[in-house]
């Protein structure tokens, strides 16, 4: 009998199941295997990984590499079949609205990452070990990548910089058995010493000097180098140089791949701080702000003006009598004016859907 009345129940909650499946789906206006499915990746069995991207290297195919903060910027890299998604220190400026990468922290950027893993199933994540994090000591570098792997959900992380302490870390980190990409040319976290967002390898020594440190990144294990804000000729050296992929961000078109911050390349931002602050290399890919900023202004005119909702958009109902008796109930808990208001609105929706108007 215990048996029969488990089975029984287990018969109920079947039968019950479509219904509240149904009644679920039907407060949504998005299809039902989006609501319960979540993003489908471009390719479910083509994720992203170092092997691919050695592979497009050798066969001389770019790579693509875009930034994202968050699982909405995630969903559009992995609909748009981008290689490599970046959770870069850049949110510090984009995002939070500060001036440089300086400030943000790590417990931030694991947000910013476990985020964006949520939503990109295909490229491959790599997450930016932020300002502070790793430069004290082998183990500090160590145990912050850790931590960007296994509570952000990355699959690699990127350093900045080539100084000897840089190069071990980097070095340390390949080493407990995380990927690495290295970073040269304008490394905006050592804008302290550099004296400001300044582009590198413009003289004899500092051209050699880029092509040196990424020399040395690719010894201590990095699978690519990031080349910011370099001449095309030091970027084409760099990476003829290297038998790993550069990613170029302001360095011309001979890298292996090319890298841009998705609040720049979409046009996104049109405050004058972000004006001043978005790179002369960047390409505008559209003016997204815009979008943004005449879709706000026209719901707050409708709003103003009493034109939305609709009842377009004042989908659910109640029936007739059920009207009748939630005023019955209004009153006799001595709310009249409450149901002077409810009937009153009844009457105008029962109006608007009769003429098929807008209220």
């Amino acid at each position: 009998m215990a048996l029969f009345r488990t089975l029984s129940k287990r018969a109920t909650v079947l039968r019950r199941t479509p219904h509240l499946l149904w009644r679920s789906a039907a407060m949504s206006n998005v299809p039902e295997n989006t609501v319960y499915g979540g993003p489908k990746p471009q390719d479910p069995d083509q994720r992203v990984t170092l092997a691919h991207l050695r592979q497009k290297h050798r066969n001389g195919e770019p790579i693509t590499m875009v930034t994202a903060y968050d699982y909405p910027s995630s969903v559009h890299l992995d609909t748009a079949g981008i290689d490599i998604c970046l959770v870069g220190d850049s949110a510090a400026m984009v995002v939070h609205g500060y001036d440089t990468t300086l400030p943000i922290t790590l417990d931030e950027m694991l947000v910013h990452c476990r985020a964006v893993a949520r939503g990109a199933k295909r490229p491959l994540l790599v997450g930016d070990l932020p300002f502070g994090t790793y430069e004290s000591s082998t183990k500090q570098a160590v145990d912050t990548s850790v931590r960007v792997l296994k509570e952000g959900g990355m699959d690699a992380i990127k350093l900045e910089g080539g100084s000897p302490s840089r190069i071990t870390a980097a070095k340390a980190i390949v080493e407990a058995g995380i990927a690495v990409m290295g970073h040269v040319g304008l490394t905006p976290q050592a804008i302290s010493v550099l004296g400001g967002f300044r582009p590198q390898g413009r003289n004899v020594c500092s051209a050699v000097k880029v092509v040196e440190t990424a020399l040395s990144l690719q010894e201590a294990g990095c699978f690519s180098v990031v080349l910011e804000c370099v001449p095309a000729p030091v970027a084409a050296a760099a990476t003829s140089a290297l038998k790993i992929p550069t990613i170029g961000i302001g360095a011309g078109p001979f890298c292996s791949g090319q890298v841009l911050v998705y609040h720049d390349l979409l046009g996104m931002l049109q405050h004058p701080h972000h004006a001043k602050v978005t790179p002369k290399f960047c390409k505008q890919y559209a003016h997204v702000g815009d979008v943004i900023n005449k879709a706000l202004l026209e719901y707050k005119e409708e709003v103003t003006n009493g034109s939305f909702p609709s009842p377009l958009h004042s989908p659910y109902k109640i029936s007739n009598s059920e009207v009748d008796g939630f005023l019955k109930e209004l009153q006799q808990l001595g709310l009249d004016k409450a149901a002077s208001a409810a009937a009153e609105a009844a009457e105008k929706m029962q109006k608007t859907k009769s003429s098929g108007g807008s209220a």
